[in-house]
């Protein structure tokens, strides 16, 4: 389980479509153990495969250590809820930086398991959103691209002043 390097704003890489997962096998197995170790060392509670330079549909959440962890292989959002609600989202790729993003409250997504299973759920508040936001990611959107332009503005140039 390697720690591997996360790409950082405003890398290219975080604009990438992810492509689907079409094997499942050891190697995404060891991708998995990967994300999840490069995300409890960033420390995050969700990583794309996208975040680490690997372009394929692979997300992990660990919404906190006594939760279990999450492996979305290919997930898609297939319902929104007509209600929303705002929570201040971040990303392991720009470390330090917050902002308040609004979503809806509510989805049901499919997703596959590490042996290509698919399965269905419905997710809410906390989960709901971190599902959005990775899903987000794995669609080349980065959450920047969620705040209006003055706040994305705002929010880049004081990230920009603490790199340096």
């Amino acid at each position: 389980m390697p720690i591997r390097p996360i790409l950082r704003y405003p890398h290219p890489g975080l604009k990438t479509v992810c492509e689907p997962v079409t094997a499942f096998d050891a190697s995404l197995a060891a991708l998995a153990d990967d994300l999840l170790a490069t995300m409890r060392s960033a420390p995050g509670v969700g990583i794309t495969a996208a975040h680490i330079g690997v372009f394929l549909r692979v997300t992990v959440l660990e919404l906190d250590r006594a939760d279990s962890v999450r492996l979305y292989v290919n997930p898609q959002i297939t319902w929104r809820s007509p209600e929303t609600m705002n929570h201040a989202e971040g990303s392991v790729s720009m470390p330090g930086a917050t902002e308040e993003v609004t979503r809806p409250r509510a989805i049901r997504f499919r997703y596959q398991d590490a042996g290509g299973i698919v399965h269905e759920e419905a997710a809410e508040g906390f989960l709901a959103i971190c599902v959005q936001h990775e899903v987000d990611q794995l669609d080349g959107i980065f959450w920047l691209q969620r705040l209006s332009r003055l706040k994305r503005e705002r929010l880049v140039k004081k990230w920009e002043k603490t790199q340096g």
